[in-house]
């Protein structure tokens, strides 16, 4: 799915906040806390403008004290309660989103390595950052938000109503109307803003990352300028988003005034016609009047609170489709019962292997028992990578079957039974020990140590600052091609899996790294385990079984 594959999906948000954890008395405990907050600043007004209007008729001061100390007390309590309330919905949305984060990368680890394999690095790390936080936003920006504008218009038409019962429901009339109108307005031009805004954040994201992680290769070849305008357009694509979603709220905002200024005049003038006919004392008809201008701040945070939900639903459809929702069966999950461990035959029947849209490498067909070491050969391109992410369940077969113990190889295989090591494998910005813990989490140091001295690596990790413990730089970037490559190899012995793919294995070795890949393949084949290899060095033929030419 592209980055550009976004829409409002309902379903999507419905699951995601469920998979939040989400408990109903936090949320309700966040909007009584709002309520409060925001009900203080009504009560404030109503008592304030009766406090005013009765200080006009000279009564003495016993008569307006409680008065006086009503106003300070919701003075008091709506910055009391405003921050209760931040405390609440903040504490309900980050515990949230820790848990959805954990659930989402539980899926992603327990799902096909192909859901993840056509996308851009930027755009997952975009899906699993900005995405996340944009569906834990919606409890703090919308849920919370709405629930708190339907109670306090409540309590401000009840206040209105009890005193004059016209006039309660012409409130109710214009609050209503701040509240859907606005709604309406932000609706179509949400939607548009809502997915054009997240395919630009996702794509500054990529281009951001691609200009970052390239930059040494921008420079040798002179691409600098052309990565730094790609990542000006998508930042400018982003303003554009921006400005979509800017102009609806701006025409929200001036409904909610215009309804807002309806209902002032309404209200002041059934005031005043109600203490001329006798109807209400002066006191009373000025908390009539004024009251509107705190009813209406619940409602003005409807429009924000639209607009949000249309971003999370968004972000939560990209998330969904990245990792699938618990207990949804898809041909990416992983069956409840992993697949074996033991050592088992691999078979290749009529095995052929294509990217979407590419055409297939010619059909391979090979069995090779616990212990063997298979070989593939070929030119450059024709599709020998291609076929080892096959053989390793991550990608579909264009045609025939790859076996492992009998049984067809899905994605549940990828990461349990078979292990690959590509040739652009990733090196972790952390150090050395934990690098090869990427392999087996168990990893002791003393394993650690035996395997570097398989591959040659152990006197230079010595030499190391804090040997094992020494960091590395982002990506590798701080140790040479060779040792990265030894690297990598370290970590392939140390996989629990009993079938090895491996990517280029020779690549930037000299003489004595070829000797430590040998040595490396010995001992894993001695251990039982099957070993696939994808080379262009032909010396290294000599320690496979087989081999396999895409050449034909």
């Amino acid at each position: 799915m592209s980055a550009g594959d976004v829409r409002v999906d309902w379903r999507a948000l419905r699951e995601a906040v469920r998979d939040t954890g989400l408990r109903a008395w936090p949320l309700t405990r966040a909007v009584l806390a709002g309520t409060v907050a925001l009900g203080s600043a009504v009560g404030l007004s109503a008592v304030a403008a009766w406090l005013i209007a009765k200080a006009a008729q000279m009564p003495s001061p016993a008569d307006v004290a409680l008065a006086a100390t009503i106003v300070r007390t919701f003075g008091v309590s709506r910055g009391l309660f405003r921050y209760l309330e931040r405390l609440a919905s903040h504490d309900a949305a980050l515990r949230g989103v820790v848990t959805l984060r954990e659930r989402v990368y539980d899926r992603l680890a327990g799902s096909g390595a192909r859901t993840v394999m056509g996308l851009r690095r930027g755009d997952i790390v975009a899906r699993m950052g900005g995405d996340l936080d944009a569906v834990g936003d919606v409890v703090v920006r919308a849920l919370i938000p709405l629930g708190v504008a339907v109670t306090v218009s409540a309590i401000s038409i009840a206040i209105v109503a009890v005193l004059l019962p016209l006039a309660g429901v012409v409130l109710a009339a214009c609050l209503l109307a701040a509240g859907l109108v606005p709604a309406v307005l932000t609706l179509r031009s949400a939607r548009i803003a809502a997915v054009e805004g997240t395919k630009a954040r996702a794509e500054v994201t990529a281009a951001a990352l691609s200009a970052m992680d390239g930059a040494t290769e921008h420079r040798v070849w002179g691409t600098s300028s052309a990565a730094a305008r790609a990542l000006r357009d998508a930042d400018a694509d982003a303003e554009h988003a921006h400005e979509l979603a800017a102009r609806p709220a701006a025409w929200a905002v001036g409904a909610q005034s215009l309804f807002s200024g309806i209902a002032l005049v309404a209200l002041v003038g059934l005031g005043v016609l109600a203490v001329r006919a006798g109807d209400l004392e002066g006191p009373l008809a000025a908390i009539v009047a004024l009251l509107p201008l705190a009813a209406f701040e619940a409602v003005g945070a409807v429009p924000t609170a639209v607009m949000q939900l249309f971003r999370s639903a968004t972000a939560a459809h990209r998330l969904r489709s990245l990792t699938p929702a618990e207990g949804e069966a898809t041909a990416d999950a992983t069956p409840a019962s992993s697949p074996s461990t033991s050592p088992a035959t691999l078979e290749l029947r009529d095995l052929r292997a294509a990217w979407p849209g590419m055409t297939p490498t010619r059909p391979v067909t090979a069995t090779v028992p616990p212990g063997g070491v298979l070989a593939i050969v070929g030119r450059s391109g024709i599709g020998k990578t291609t076929l080892l992410t096959t053989i390793a369940g991550a990608l579909e077969p264009a045609g025939g079957a790859a076996l492992l113990g009998g049984a067809v190889v899905t994605p549940a295989h990828t990461g349990h039974a078979i292990a690959m090591t590509a040739e652009d494998a990733h090196v972790f910005g952390t150090t050395v020990l934990e690098n090869l813990r990427v392999a087996r989490g168990s990893v002791t140091e003393d394993e650690a140590w035996d395997v570097l001295e398989l591959v040659g690596l152990a006197p230079w990790v010595r030499s190391l600052p804090a040997g094992l413990d020494t960091e590395l730089g982002a990506d590798g970037r701080s140790v040479s091609g060779g040792e990265r490559r030894r690297l990598l190899l370290a970590r392939t012995a140390l996989a629990p899996a009993p079938v090895l793919l491996v990517d280029e294995p020779a690549e930037h070795l000299d003489a004595a790294g070829a000797l430590a890949l040998r040595a490396l393949v010995s001992r894993v084949r001695g251990e039982g385990r099957t070993v696939v290899l994808v080379t262009h060095d032909l010396a290294l033929l000599d320690i496979a079984d087989q081999v396999v030419s895409l050449d034909g």
